[in-house]
């Protein structure tokens, strides 16, 4: 069988809202295979999400000091509770045709925390995954968040991995199922240029899920 193509589409810094519109036009040309595969990657401003296992009552943090700090929030389709989008995350967005091959939504979220825990390894970051939770984990913490939307087979929203993020921001909400977070700066001693994260996350999305990288991106795979 022919490998897929992927197309990743590196959207730098982009306001939640308006990557979400990106998400949706890319979501109906995957569908329509107007586009390949596509895995869409941003740093996203202060912002809150509600995903739909989530309560109000998750955001621990007043209106006032919501806005004071400069975070928005918005209510999403994705599963999961609330969680923190913000400076310093890699925010990976897969909109990908799980048919007819991949069509089982417990084996892509898998799928995607082993992209995480191999992208981890490059950066010599020992990670889990935890029965009963989704997302990855060191003796320290969570360090990545995933959340996925599937319709008609077709995936949007995704997984959230701590660079360089502030944690204190997560001390707004009760994060996910209320376990600690962690960051790869906060394991490492040292921030980590959001470029060369996403070079590995890039490359281990193309291993994990068997795909041949489109373009510029391709040069950036290694062994």
């Amino acid at each position: 069988m022919q490998a897929r193509r992927l197309k990743v589409r590196r959207l730098g810094r982009m306001e939640y809202g308006a990557a979400y519109r990106v998400q949706k036009e890319t979501e109906l040309a995957v569908r329509e295979r107007r586009e390949p595969d596509t895995l869409l990657l941003v740093e996203h401003p202060h912002v809150l999400t509600v995903g739909r296992r989530a309560t109000r009552e998750a955001i621990l943090a007043a209106p006032e000091l919501l806005e004071a700090r400069g975070v928005t929030v918005h209510e999403t389709n994705r599963g999961g509770r609330v969680t923190y989008h913000g400076l310093g995350q890699v925010v990976g967005y897969p909109i990908i045709n799980l048919s007819p091959e991949r069509e089982d939504v417990h084996a892509y979220v898998r799928d995607l925390e082993e992209v995480l825990i191999r992208t981890m390894l490059d950066f010599d970051i020992e990670t889990f995954r935890i029965k009963g939770l989704t997302g990855v984990h060191t003796s320290r913490g969570k360090v990545a968040a995933i959340g996925v939307h599937i319709a008609r087979w077709v995936t949007t929203h995704g997984f959230a991995l701590n660079v360089n993020t502030d944690l204190s921001y997560f001390n707004l909400i009760i994060a996910c199922e209320g376990e600690p977070v962690t960051s790869m700066k906060e394991i490492t001693g040292r921030e980590l240029p959001l470029a060369e994260v996403e070079d590995r996350v890039v490359a281990r999305f193309a291993e994990v899920f068997e795909m041949t990288l489109e373009g510029e991106n391709a040069v950036n795979r290694k062994p």
